[in-house]
């Protein structure tokens, strides 16, 4: 005699799933409710049906069909929200399958998203060699008794520090490397004192030239150790605004400076660059595209 046991949602749900195994009609079998179904206190300790369906002796035997997943889904379908079910072995295991697939799927989904945004933030974004400071100096010929250096020497003399001055010129531009035990106190914090001192010079360069030219002074290689901090410190914020989604201002920079930013930030893919205000207190702002 041929009978099946079914879970369901409710009595009909499970006589249902057993006469769609067993191929028969309700007048060809006998119905047994070995469990009748309960929804709990809101949701909480909710129950299924379980029914048990037979066969008639006089019913023609017919060819079992296997139980599908339209089964399971018609069972999970009429859960109640957010309950904790205890469904039997038969569900559960085609269940649990197919979830821990779907975990299994998600999990290689958020680390391939992980590892490009940390490849993204590793990226490191520089300066190109034509927009560094001192890219065009070494193409520059030693001048020897060049008015830069004289004044140069007067300042020195006038602040009581003893430096040396080594200057180089060009049709357009003008440097001076400075030397000597003092090149901390013309530096002056973060390159106050020598952006100050460089200003003048560029005054008594161009005081009688028909033409701008560019004027650089540099002591123990203090322009090129400040490019590289302020590259960094780009690349740093850009980082931040980026894991944040809040814009940043810096501190007021001079032109020089605000270009470094936004040159190593211009081909970055997600974060921008602008300046506001007016100079001496003009700064950059780095915020999302």
């Amino acid at each position: 005699m041929r009978s099946s046991e079914k879970w369901g949602v409710d009595v009909d749900t499970a006589v249902d799933l057993a006469l769609k195994e067993l191929k028969a009609d309700r007048d060809d079998v006998e119905i047994e409710v070995l469990e009748e179904s309960s929804n709990g206190f809101l949701g909480i300790g909710s129950k299924l049906a379980r029914v048990r369906v037979t066969v008639k002796e006089e019913a023609e035997p017919q060819t079992k069909e296997k139980a599908t997943f339209d089964d399971i889904d018609a069972i999970l379908a009429g859960l109640p929200e957010n309950s904790a079910q205890q469904l039997p072995d038969e569900v559960r295991a085609d269940y649990d399958k197919f979830e821990a697939e779907e975990r299994e799927d998600a999990r290689a989904r958020e680390k391939a998203h992980e590892g490009e945004k940390k490849r993204r933030n590793k990226k490191k974004y520089s300066l190109s060699i034509e927009d560094t400071m001192l890219y065009e100096v070494k193409k520059l010929d030693p001048a020897e008794n060049h008015p830069l250096e004289g004044f140069l020497r007067d300042i020195a003399e006038n602040m009581g520090i003893d430096l040396d001055f080594s200057v180089k010129a060009g049709e357009e531009l003008v440097f001076a490397e400075i030397t000597g035990k003092d090149t901390g106190t013309i530096i002056g914090k973060r390159g106050s004192t020598l952006d100050a001192v460089q200003c003048l010079a560029s005054y008594v360069v161009n005081k009688d030239s028909d033409k701008y030219i560019r004027v650089i002074l540099d002591a123990e290689n203090y322009r090129a150790k400040r490019e590289k901090t302020l590259v960094n410190l780009a690349n740093r914020l850009a980082s931040k605004v980026e894991r944040t989604g809040r814009s940043v201002t810096l501190e007021p920079m001079n032109p020089y400076e605000r270009k470094v930013i936004h040159c190593t930030l211009q081909s970055h893919p997600t974060v921008k660059t602008r300046s506001e205000g007016k100079d001496p207190y003009r700064k950059v702002i780095i915020e999302m595209k």
